[in-house]
């Protein structure tokens, strides 16, 4: 017997989901972890390598923060969940269907978490990391040369793990496409996403450009005292 369209392809119905700060943040954190690792890996500019991690600094200060008060679904409450609620949902992963869950996923929201530490410890490692020739962290001078040295090895490693971490979160995304037909990234250029139709969702709340715009310029004049 032929299967119905109605019963081959789920209901869905669109949500907004995610705010302004959170998709442009998304978009300049990868523009700028490719400019940083074009900086040092391609060009070999340790200046401009620096700078680009002062703003990228700027730019993870400023998403932790709008964790705590930024809108509905950007902030940690929303996506951070216990251990029984990531495992009942790691066994729900080969299922080919849309999820129901607006922001994050139980372990998407701790990858999220992940990655932002991971990107902090990063930026505040590379102020105290030197070159041995010309560069010096504009912290080097609050610690020793030993533990700079130190400091800037664990800078260089942590970057492989970071991309690592990458690596595993595009191939999730990928999944999602190809087996659940989420397209997370349309979700994050507009802002809305497609839910199965019985998701009792709502739409995000909050998330203010303008109380944004303020906490980054607080976060970037804060990293520029840091380093002036």
């Amino acid at each position: 017997m032929a299967t119905s369209s109605s019963e081959s392809k789920p209901a869905l119905r669109r949500l907004f989901v995610w705010d302004l700060p959170v998709r442009l943040f998304h978009w300049t954190l990868v523009l700028l972890t490719i400019l940083l690792y074009v900086s040092i890996d391609v060009l070999d500019n340790m200046d401009r390598h620096a700078q680009l991690g002062y703003a990228l600094l700027a730019l993870v200060l400023f998403r932790i923060i709008w964790g705590f008060v930024g809108g509905a679904y950007a902030r940690f409450r929303d996506f951070l969940y216990g251990p029984g609620t990531v495992m009942r949902y790691a066994k729900t992963l080969p299922e080919a269907k849309p999820e129901p869950i607006a922001g994050h996923n139980p372990l998407g929201g701790w990858m999220v978490l992940v990655l932002l530490l991971g990107l902090l410890t990063q930026a505040i490692m590379g102020l105290f990391s030197n070159d041995d020739i010309l560069f010096d962290g504009p912290l080097t001078d609050l610690v020793s040369k030993e533990v700079s040295d130190t400091l800037t090895a664990l800078h260089a490693q942590l970057f492989n793990v970071l991309l690592v971490l990458v690596v595993i979160h595009i191939a999730a995304v990928v999944y999602h496409k190809v087996r659940k037909k989420e397209n997370l990234v349309s979700a994050m250029i507009t802002g809305y996403k497609e839910l199965p139709a019985e998701s009792h969702a709502e739409p995000n709340r909050g998330g203010k450009s303008w109380l944004a715009a303020i906490i980054l310029a607080v976060c970037a004049g804060l990293v520029y005292w840091l380093v002036a």
